[in-house]
């Protein structure tokens, strides 16, 4: 037997004997929530976060067992708030939507963002959740049966909730970020906030959970949160509701009997005109802390009617087809790359 017979025969036998499992974790949120620290410190690396341009990635392994078994996460991070939510349509697509985990990292400091991004960040990711889904579809319906299935499945037959909520087909959390800061907050407005953020991390099926670089023990709690999304390892049984105290409430464990009735000031029942109690909800909530961008530059200026060059607008839309197709090559290669 020659040499080469030899590396392929050693090589066929490592591939039998280990696996190769891969997530994708893909972070968005308000600009400056600390997105990039948060990762940084799970993936245990000791750099200096920079500015996020774009969409970014990243990537965490590990080893498992003896038997050589590989787990990689493939960690993408959206800059710029929520100017650029398109960009998601890259992670987000029919090989990973069933290893899919979706952070949405909260900044805690700035309640006239929060409703804002969550609404913008859950309108995009449900509109490309769904593209994504009808597709699998038409090629496997078991698999869009066993999504949904699985997103059910936090709350068990018997919650009296299930008439009520609308649970993504992807593992969801929201980590309200710069808890420090948040603890300074009048206790009737930290109150209304985590209330209204239960609120919203209970109908879409997401966990949630408080978090500061500044406090060891909610870096271990959260690190542990993506550590069961990344690696899918035990998940965390500690829970806190308390508003005197950072929230702890994973997916499928609140109830809105539990949350309570929404923030509704006195002398305000009769505006209210919402009928859904999503509608009721951020009536009340934005009443209280009107909402602004969260994007630095607000809108796009590149697709402001305004500011439009014939000339200049068709190269630009030239270099963003090319840009395209350099991501999704991109994309392909880091795939290939740690393929088995």
């Amino acid at each position: 037997m020659d040499i080469w017979k030899v590396a392929d025969s050693e090589t066929s036998d490592l591939k039998s004997t280990s696996s190769c499992l891969e997530t994708t974790l893909l972070f968005l949120g308000n600009s400056n929530a600390g997105k990039t620290s948060l990762v940084l410190k799970f993936l245990e690396r000791d750099e200096t976060p920079k500015p996020t341009m774009g969409l970014e990635y990243t990537f965490g392994r590990r080893s498992k067992g003896s038997n050589m078994s590989k787990q990689i996460a493939n960690i993408w991070e959206l800059g710029g708030g929520t100017l650029l939510t398109d960009l998601i349509n890259l992670p987000v697509t029919v090989d990973t939507l069933s290893t899919l985990s979706v952070v949405v990292v909260l900044d805690l400091s700035k309640p006239e963002e929060l409703w804002t991004v969550l609404e913008q960040i859950f309108g995009k990711l449900r509109q490309r959740v769904n593209e994504v889904m009808k597709e699998i579809k038409t090629k496997d319906k078991s698999t869009t049966a066993a999504l949904q299935k699985k997103a059910w499945g936090k709350f068990g037959k018997d919650h009296p909730d299930r008439d009520m909520l609308d649970p993504l087909p992807v593992s969801l959390a929201i980590i309200g970020a710069k808890y420090d800061l948040f603890q300074s907050f009048d206790p009737e407005k930290k109150k209304t906030i985590c209330k209204t953020l239960r609120f919203l991390a209970h109908i879409h099926g997401a966990s949630l959970q408080f978090y500061t670089m500044k406090s060891d023990t909610l870096v271990v709690r959260t690190k542990q949160l993506l550590c069961h999304y990344a690696f899918q390892t035990s998940a965390s049984h500690t829970m806190s509701m308390d508003y005197t105290k950072p929230l702890i409430v994973p997916a499928g464990c609140d109830a809105l009997g539990q949350i309570g009735v929404p923030p509704i000031q006195q002398g305000e029942l009769s505006h209210i005109s919402a009928k859904k109690p999503i509608d009721l909800w951020k009536q009340a909530y934005c009443s209280l802390f009107p909402q602004t961008s969260s994007s630095p530059a607000g809108t796009n200026p590149c697709k402001d009617p305004r500011y439009a060059e014939k000339h200049i607008d068709s190269s630009r839309n030239l270099k963003d087809t090319e840009l395209d197709k350099t991501r999704r090559s991109s994309s392909r290669s880091v795939a290939a790359l740690f393929a088995v």
